[in-house]
């Protein structure tokens, strides 16, 4: 204390500040945006007014985001997942800010980063490969959350292997372990959930287990032990390649162990030859003669409406309801990436269409009847019951090709085929693009390719004829 003009002067001397100024907060970065109009949700470490950015790996819509309380709205569906997950990084920094204040460390904001980043590397594989199928499950797209887990069991199954036995012992050991998970999981919801349980605490690889050599023997693995085809295995690759990138976005794994980049792993995804009908075979199944609401009637006409809308997928086709159709047009929404489709109605789908009117009892019903038994609350039934349903199709679709003398694999998805066969080149790229539902016009292009043979067949009768 100190006195002036025998008044007394008070002089406080300030501490230090907390975490050298650093401060912490979770915002929406919008520098960047998704073509889905999803931002990502980073932590903003800002000391000295130099910020740095630790990308949590979530994307959201703006209108889910409450810039003031700085935490997900209850719009978005997962709202209360998501803002425990952003809390749970929050104190992770702020518990290293502390830990660095502890040893007096005069930290920069890139150290404060680093740290921050390391900071749930004790993650492994199989737990981020169990969040991202629980993250696909709870978003309801659970085909791809099953095709997903069933590749974290074919990696669980080469990591357990033991060649000790004869190659078929082991073969069989694996169809018994995939026999009795399905016979557990007789209710897929179960089954699913049973799965990712498992996976959440199972702490036997990490992602620097996941190198060029681990690579190598899988695919190995894959071919010896699994009968896996070059397709099925290359969608293996690229759900690892996913599953990494996610991590080291999340500062779980370390880009320097990345086994996919430079001159390592390359995932080069083969053409495949795509069959369409021709329009001939087309008319044949036009014309088949079938009893009125029998089970190959149903078929036929789910797998006509596909075609005439440019092969729409079997799964929208069963899921599609009443209220879909307004103005003379089909207005949905795709199930595989939420993209709206509005397309005219043909006059030989309205035929079709009329058909089933007479069983309309809502808005809400579904156009064809293999879902109306579906609980329309529970995605999850309705994902089943379509599923089983699409499996009924393709034995009948069998029948249909027996029956119409077509020499073809006839099935769901050759609807699409089908279309890109009879327009050929009949039609602009970036038409079919918007027809195909494509996001990425060299996809069109390289997907028509397959049906477009009038110009290699021209130059090759020059040469013979």
């Amino acid at each position: 204390m100190f006195y002036t003009n025998s008044k007394p002067l008070l002089i406080f001397i300030v501490p230090k500040p907390l975490y050298n100024m650093a401060t912490v907060k979770i915002l929406l970065w919008k520098h960047y945006k998704k073509k889905d109009d999803k931002y990502p949700i980073a932590l903003r470490i800002t000391k000295d007014r130099k910020p740095r950015y630790i990308f949590t790996g979530k994307y959201i819509l703006e209108k889910d985001w409450d810039p003031i309380l700085c935490k997900v709205k209850k719009s978005h569906p997962n709202s209360a997942r998501l803002n425990n997950y952003l809390l749970k990084k929050l104190a992770e920094a702020d518990d290293t800010l502390l830990e660095a204040t502890s040893n007096n460390e005069m930290v920069s904001t890139k150290q404060i980063q680093k740290k921050v980043k390391r900071k749930g590397k004790n993650v492994s594989f199989f737990q981020h490969g169990a969040q991202r199928v629980k993250d696909k499950y709870d978003k309801g797209t659970f085909s791809v959350a099953r095709s997903e887990l069933s590749i974290l069991y074919n990696i669980k199954e080469f990591i357990n292997l033991i060649e000790t036995g004869s190659k078929q012992s082991i073969i069989d050991g694996i169809k018994e372990r995939r026999k009795s998970r399905h016979k557990k999981g007789m209710n897929p919801k179960t089954s699913i959930i049973f799965g990712i349980k498992s996976f959440e605490k199972d702490e036997t690889l990490y992602f620097t287990d996941v190198d060029m050599a681990f690579i190598n023997k899988f695919k190995s693995f894959c071919s010896t032990y699994l009968n896996h085809k070059e397709r099925t295995l290359t969608n293996q690759l690229i759900f690892i390649r996913t599953l990494y990138n996610n991590a080291i976005k999340e500062g779980i794994a370390n880009e320097k162990f990345y086994p996919f980049a430079g001159d390592k792993e390359k995932i080069r995804i083969k053409s495949s030859l795509k069959i369409g009908l021709t329009k001939e075979e087309v008319t044949k199944i036009e014309n088949l003669e079938a009893e009125v609401g029998s089970t190959i009637w149903h078929t036929r006409n789910v797998w006509l409406f596909s075609y005439y809308f440019a092969g729409i997928r079997i799964s929208d086709v069963l899921t599609m309801r009443w209220s879909d159709f307004v103005d003379d047009r089909l207005m949905y929404v795709m199930h595989k990436n939420d993209k709206p489709v509005s397309l005219k109605i043909p006059d030989k789908a309205l035929t079709i269409i009329e058909h089933y009117k007479n069983d309309k009892q809502s808005k809400n019903d579904f156009v064809f009847p293999f879902l109306k038994k579906a609980n329309q609350k529970d995605p999850e039934d309705v994902f089943v019951k379509a599923r089983n349903a699409t499996s009924l199709f393709n034995k009948y679709l069998k029948r249909i090709a027996s029956q119409c003398e077509i020499d073809k694999n006839l099935s769901n998805h050759i609807a699409r085929h089908t279309f890109g066969n009879i327009a050929g080149d009949k039609i602009n790229p970036l038409m079919l693009q918007k027809l195909y539902r494509h996001t990425d016009l060299k996809t069109t292009i390289g997907y028509q390719a397959n049906f477009i043979n009038k110009d290699a067949d021209d130059a090759l009768d020059a040469v013979i004829n």
